[in-house]
């Protein structure tokens, strides 16, 4: 069962909730596709690391063969390509389409093997920890994304998939192949908005899904349990403002293995979406 867990903006505690139900589930695997900053990895504390570098392919040209028609050119919509007094590839933007190779009428184009990131393997207590780490300057950590997901359809139980905050291109990778949704919020009107986002793009994908509102104080209902409310959107667990559980957060530190109430609230997370998967 792959449970996607999203968020509309960072720090609205996705990685607290992935972390934590990954180890709840006792046997699970844990995927970081937050690839610009993956931190999963940092509560988990893999051992018995296995890298391997991940690769696009970049074109290369032929100036012998190139004879300046700038086909290639006006194709690319990313701009990555330029002619002065020859043609200019500009890696650093290119998204790797191979457009280029297939518009060229003299066969000018080769393609070489650009490194974009790593893909680090461990484990942790029982848990599977793979995690995506996007070099530096990428323009995209889709082609990543894939090669995580890649790496997910061999894995049986419980994958705990950490999305890239956000709705962008990166999330929709992280989530096309999930079977339930997890979009967790802040219980504030700017929660509300970035919830939106989320409830939306998983509408789109027609996934099953529902909420988790993160840092909730006590008393009258929040804006974002608010906006469930009116949308229909289930609320599978409220957890609370809790200064002790934001001390074990800021540590780095799974609330699970630390406290039985912790334990005990991600458990019945767990059985609660057990229960909404089957009846989706």
């Amino acid at each position: 069962m792959k449970i996607a867990v999203l968020s509309g903006k960072g720090g609205a505690g996705k990685t607290l909730v992935s972390v934590n139900l990954a180890t709840a589930a006792n046997t699970s695997a844990y995927i970081d596709c937050d690839v610009e900053e993956p931190n999963g990895r940092l509560f988990l504390k893999p051992e018995r690391i296995v890298e391997e570098e991940i690769t696009v392919k970049i074109p290369q040209v032929d100036t012998d063969l190139c004879d300046g028609c700038r086909r290639c050119v006006d194709f690319c919509i990313f701009n990555a390509l330029a002619f002065t007094n020859r043609l200019l590839v500009f890696d650093d933007i290119c998204h790797s389409c191979g457009g280029c190779v297939l518009v060229c009428p003299n066969k000018a184009f080769t393609e070489r093997d650009k490194a974009i990131g790593r893909i680090q393997t461990g484990s942790s207590n029982g848990i599977e920890v793979i995690t995506g780490i996007l070099n530096t300057g990428e323009p995209s950590g889709v082609p990543l994304i894939n090669e995580l997901m890649k790496k997910a359809e061999r894995l049986e139980g419980y994958v705990f998939i950490d999305c890239p905050p956000g709705s962008a291109c990166t999330v929709m990778e992280s989530i096309k192949d999930a079977d339930y949704c997890i979009l967790v919020a802040e219980p504030t009107l700017f929660g509300v908005h970035n919830l939106n986002m989320v409830y939306e793009l998983v509408r789109l994908f027609n996934k099953p899904f529902g909420a988790v509102i993160n840092k909730c104080l006590e008393g009258e209902e929040n804006p974002a349990e608010t906006f469930c409310r009116g949308n229909g959107i289930e609320v599978l667990c409220s957890i609370p403002f809790d200064s002790e559980l934001g001390e074990l957060n800021s540590n780095a530190e799974i609330a699970v293995y630390k406290d039985k109430k912790y334990r005990g609230m991600f458990v019945s997370l767990l059985e609660r979406i057990k229960q909404e998967v089957k009846r989706a």
